[in-house]
């Protein structure tokens, strides 16, 4: 690929950094099956001329998006996907501190004039209602706050099933990941230039 780049000339598209932890990665899925591939492939399917970028690492907090937030901005992108907040929620962190380091995160970008689109999250339901509530709302809630662009719930009508879901029940399966494709292409797709 790089050989091919530095045949035909560097690859001057607008960069989308998909910046998150496993569902962004692509946990458990060949190669080429993460939400990032399959955005880059309906984006290039449809005629916009952008270059996806996967910063997805499994496992990663808010915390560590906080901290690496400057390899996303190395690679001077117009448009970022957070999707964060999950790993931090399963292992009970208090709600004001995800809300902080997102926030953070968002500010770093539209410092930078990168746009955002915010992916909301949510927990399994043995997590009690009040919990997984206040962690829900901090989606909505930094969305209004900071004028982005917010995806409700990256696995909505993926998380639950069986179909669609891996056996952990956290990761979707290939199935699941073209369904979080296509949710993210649609909440995306107002913010894209066709070129």
């Amino acid at each position: 690929m790089a050989a091919a780049a530095a045949l035909y000339g560097a690859d001057t598209r607008p960069v989308i950094v998909c910046f998150g932890d496993s569902l962004t990665a692509g946990f458990g899925l060949d190669s080429g099956q993460s939400y990032p591939s399959l955005l880059q492939r309906e984006l290039d399917r449809r005629g916009y001329k952008y270059r996806v970028e996967n910063l997805g690492v499994s496992g990663y907090t808010t915390q560590d998006g906080l901290a690496s937030v400057s390899m996303a901005l190395a690679l001077k992108p117009a448009i970022a996907v957070i999707e964060l907040g999950a790993n931090d929620g399963l292992r009970g962190q208090p709600v004001a501190g995800i809300e902080r380091n997102l926030g953070q995160i968002i500010e770093v970008f539209q410092k930078a004039k990168v746009s955002v689109l915010l992916a909301g999250i949510t927990l399994p339901p043995d997590y009690g209602p009040e919990y997984i509530h206040r962690f829900a709302a901090i989606y909505p809630k930094l969305a209004a706050a900071y004028k982005v662009r917010l995806l409700d719930f990256l696995l909505a009508g993926v998380a639950g099933n069986p179909r669609l879901m891996q056996q952990d029940g956290l990761h979707p399966n290939a199935e699941g990941t073209r369904a979080v494709a296509a949710a993210v292409f649609k909440a995306l797709e107002p913010m894209l230039k066709q070129r």
